[in-house]
């Protein structure tokens, strides 16, 4: 009754605090926020100012900066090391800082509601009804399939199917191939799936942890630092009944996954494709979107073009164009929208919302304002096409 009783409680939780989301007191106005500097005189009222506007005269300067930072590239033959030894580098870093160096995302569900299942469920079922339109009799009831995300008729023998696991169902869709069932995997048994790729310490991995306990949720998290994960599996707040973390190298064109392909709802990468060499990139979306159910949406956020963080960089720390190593050997690189949206476009992927985050930090103390740029995108595997 106990077990009941605290089950009751977290449902309850989880009930108040997205009800909480979707409140128009608790979300902001807009995407990104809704603080709006209109008063210069106010600036360092906050720590903090959203959707700021570049002049062409700023654009211009944040170029002459990037341009003349860029200028003394780091030698060909000293750059290989930060490819290959990117994990040294990583796993030195949080050796060295622990757990303590980033904040939780605790602005995850705001900016990101589809981590919830709720929210994600709702958005998958909209898209199937709206592929369903044409071809639907006005009479029939359909809903969607929380296991695979496609949409089916209420009918006998799609009820039969619905019981088939989503593997099987892929197979049997095309007669022509031996129909074999994959080995049992961690979350298997979930109807909703999130991954984090480049986890780190956890640092949103415990924020949705915390929220999808006594949900039919999972959640998988991966960093390719061995100290990160350890770090990760050691918080007091892991629970391996509703989360596996595991060391995993993105990058690695032979590397598995402990889950099947078409099997994730949701994809998260904060602040990691980044790192990597703009160069490979392309090929590690392209293999992370299979793993997406169709309707699947893949979350990004990550550093914009000409963001303060490029423009502090001395000469001689550039390996190309927009790319960059930091002292201790990690690399970060600065995207454009257009860049963003050819990523996951030509990786399958539809676009659904693709946004430049200009921000004004501030220093109160120090009286000093710093202009930030972030990308913020979601991007979706499109629904099983009807058959005609």
């Amino acid at each position: 009754a106990k077990g009941r009783r605290r089950s009751g409680y977290h449902s309850s939780a989880f009930i108040r605090f997205y009800m909480r989301l979707k409140s128009t007191k608790a979300r902001p106005t807009a995407p990104l926020g809704s603080r709006i500097l209109t008063n210069p005189d106010d600036i360092f009222k906050h720590n903090m100012w959203d959707h700021v506007q570049w002049t062409k005269e700023d654009q211009e300067a944040a170029r002459q900066k990037a341009e003349e930072n860029s200028s003394i590239r780091l030698p060909l033959t000293e750059q290989g090391k930060f490819s290959t030894d990117a994990c040294q580098y990583w796993d030195q870093f949080y050796e060295a800082h622990q757990d303590k160096f980033f904040k939780d995302r605790r602005w995850l569900f705001l900016e990101f509601p589809e981590l919830l299942p709720s929210s994600a469920e709702e958005k998958r079922t909209n898209a199937c009804r709206s592929h369903q339109v044409a071809a639907e009799p006005a009479s029939s009831s359909s809903r969607t399939n929380g296991e695979t995300g496609h949409c089916q008729h209420n009918d006998p023998i799609q009820r039969r199917q619905k019981q088939i696991p989503f593997y099987l169902q892929e197979a049997a869709a095309e007669p022509n191939k031996t129909i074999r069932q994959i080995s049992p995997f961690p979350g298997q048994h979930a109807s909703f799936r999130i991954l984090e790729v480049g986890c780190g310490v956890g640092n949103s991995v415990f924020p949705i942890v915390n929220t999808i306990k006594n949900t039919d949720s999972f959640l998988y998290c991966c960093d390719f630092s061995p100290r990160a994960i350890q770090l990760v599996k050691d918080h007091p707040d892991y629970d391996d009944s509703v989360c596996r973390a595991f060391v995993h190298d993105i990058c690695e064109e032979v590397g598995s996954f402990p889950f099947p392909p078409q099997s994730l709802d949701v994809i998260l990468a904060v602040f990691v494709l980044s790192s990597i060499h703009p160069q490979r990139v392309q090929r590690v979306v392209n293999q992370l979107s299979t793993y997406l159910k169709h309707g699947g949406v893949f979350l990004f956020r990550d550093y914009g073009r000409y963001d303060l963080s490029q423009l502090r960089f001395k000469k001689g720390r550039c390996l190309s164009d927009n790319f960059y190593t930091r002292g201790d050997g990690t690399c970060v690189y600065f995207f454009t929208k257009e860049e963003v949206h050819d990523l996951f476009s030509k990786a399958g992927l539809e676009e659904i919302q693709n946004l430049e985050d200009k921000r004004l930090q501030v220093n109160r103390g120090k009286k000093v304002s710093m202009r930030r740029v972030w990308m913020q995108s979601k991007y979706r595997k499109p629904p099983v096409p009807l058959p005609s």
